[in-house]
C-alpha cells in the first residue's frame, strides 16, 4: 500500500520516497542500482563495516535499521524518534557514497552469508521446514512492521500452502536488535 511519494532533486538525481506499510520505515528508490541482485540488510546490532552507505545511515540519529534491494533502500527508524525528515535529507546526502567498491563488499558478504553463516543458522530453526511447519524471518521493512502477522499469515502462508500443500503452517522467527 503506497500512502505517500515524494521526489527529492538532488544534484539531478531524483529520489522517489515511499511510506511503507510499516509505519516506522521509508523506502527511498534513488533511480539508480543500489546492489547487482538480491538483498542486504544492516543494523546497529549486526554493524555495517563492510559497507560505507550502510555505516553512514547508521550514523544518523534515530536511524536503527537499513535494507538494501537492487533499485531501493528501506531505512527503519527508532519508535522513539517522532520525525523521518531528518533522515530523508542525510539519506539524499549519503546516496552518493553508493559506489562499486560497495557493491563488491555488499556481494562478498552476501556470498558468505548464503554459503557459510546462513546454513549454520538454519540448523537451529530459522528458514526451515519441519514436520509442516516453516519458519521464515522477515527483512526489510517487514520487520517489526505491525500488519507483518497479516503478512505472514494470509499472503506467504496461503502462497506457499498452495503451491506447497505439506507445509501447515507458517512462523516468523523474530530477531532482537540490542
Amino acid at each position: 500500500m503506497l500512502c505517500f511519494s515524494v521526489v527529492i532533486l538532488a544534484r539531478s538525481l531524483f529520489i522517489q520516497v515511499y511510506d511503507t506499510p510499516n509505519p516506522l520505515s521509508l523506502k527511498f528508490v534513488p533511480g539508480i542500482r543500489v546492489l547487482p541482485n538480491g538483498t542486504a540488510e544492516f543494523s546497529q546490532a549486526t554493524g555495517a563495516d563492510n559497507s560505507p552507505l550502510a555505516r553512514s545511515l547508521l550514523h544518523i540519529n534515530g536511524v536503527q535499521r537499513v535494507f538494501f534491494g537492487e533499485e531501493f533502500v528501506t531505512i527503519t527508524k527508532s519508535y522513539r524518534v517522532t520525525s523521518l525528515m531528518h533522515i530523508t535529507i542525510r539519506y539524499v546526502t549519503y546516496i552518493h557514497c553508493l559506489d562499486e567498491a560497495d557493491r563488491e563488499t555488499v556481494e562478498m558478504i552476501k556470498e558468505l552469508l548464503e554459503t557459510r553463516i546462513r546454513p549454520t543458522i538454519q540448523e537451529d530453526g530459522g528458514d526451515s521446514y519441519k514436520n509442516g511447519v516453516l519458519k521464515l524471518r522477515l527483512q526489510g521493512s517487514c520487520t517489526g512492521c505491525p500488519s507483518s502477522t497479516v503478512t505472514l499469515k494470509n499472503g506467504i502462508e496461503n502462497m506457499v500452502q498452495f503451491y506447497i500443500p505439506e507445509v501447515q503452517m507458517v512462523e516468523q522467527v523474530l530477531v532482537c536488535l540490542i
